[in-house]
């Protein structure tokens, strides 16, 4: 991270990222990747991330929020459960081998891809939603697992928040991301603060990626969500292949 070019490469990252993962999900698969291929290790590359998903989704809450958007308290009950897997699965995230989290990387990858290109089609429409009772608890228990991805790696977990959410809480698209947000801040909160006491952040690195984040999620967060946007799934797609490619065959 020595070139001045990186900079301005990471802000339009970061915007992109910010987008994506407001709007839809699985954008760290683009914004972990470049953090590697820039220089930094793997563990600090997971923890700079962190900075950036923090400062997003705080921007795009209030975004929500002021479009009169709001799931509370339902949002903060998963949000804390989330929390308390986030502080193990980061912890499992520190203590890995470079080569090893790179390869479970590359994995989570390709896994992704297949969600994106064979997710089945969603009708968002005339749905009651089921946020209380036995649907509440069911729901506290996956986010406290979903938790424990999040804070070991992150990447991709958007899409699977979408689907639990639409499938078992019945929320609509929008409601869903306005939920999602509020418990990935959460969440990653913790997550960061447990890479931050084990020295795996670069505040530097992840203070100009948090910049392209939060403008990326202020846009995103205020544009009427729709059905999904091909060129960004294409996009994406593309992008998560080469880089799954190149982390399990080449050295960083």
């Amino acid at each position: 991270m020595e070139e001045w070019y990186h900079y301005p490469l990471l802000v339009v990252v970061g915007f992109a990222v910010g987008f994506i993962n407001t709007v839809a999900g699985g954008a760290s698969l683009i914004s972990l990747p470049v953090l590697i291929f820039l220089g930094l290790p793997p563990s600090v590359a997971n923890g700079t991330n962190r900075v950036a998903i923090v400062f997003q989704t705080a921007i795009a809450t209030a975004g929500f929020k002021s479009k009169g958007v709001s799931t509370f308290p339902f949002n903060i009950y998963l949000g804390i459960s989330a929390l308390l897997g986030a502080i193990i699965g980061a912890q499992i995230a520190i203590d890995i081998k470079g080569e090893t989290f790179n390869r479970i990387l590359a994995i989570i990858m390709i896994a992704v891809v297949l969600i994106i290109v064979f997710k089945p089609k969603i009708n968002f429409k005339d749905l009651a939603e089921r946020t209380t009772g036995k649907y509440l608890w069911i729901s506290l228990l996956a986010f406290f697992f979903f938790g424990i991805y999040g804070g070991f790696i992150n990447a991709g977990i958007g899409f699977i928040i979408i689907l639990f959410l639409h499938y078992v809480n019945r929320m609509n698209l929008v409601r869903v991301n306005a939920t999602k947000v509020v418990l990935v801040f959460i969440y990653t909160l913790s997550a960061l603060v447990v890479f931050a006491l084990n020295d795996k952040v670069n505040w530097k690195v992840g203070g100009v990626l948090a910049l392209g984040n939060g403008l990326g999620a202020w846009l995103s967060s205020r544009i009427s969500v729709k059905k999904g946007d091909g060129f960004i799934k294409t996009f994406l797609v593309v992008m998560v292949i080469v880089m799954a490619i190149k982390l399990w065959f080449f050295d960083l």
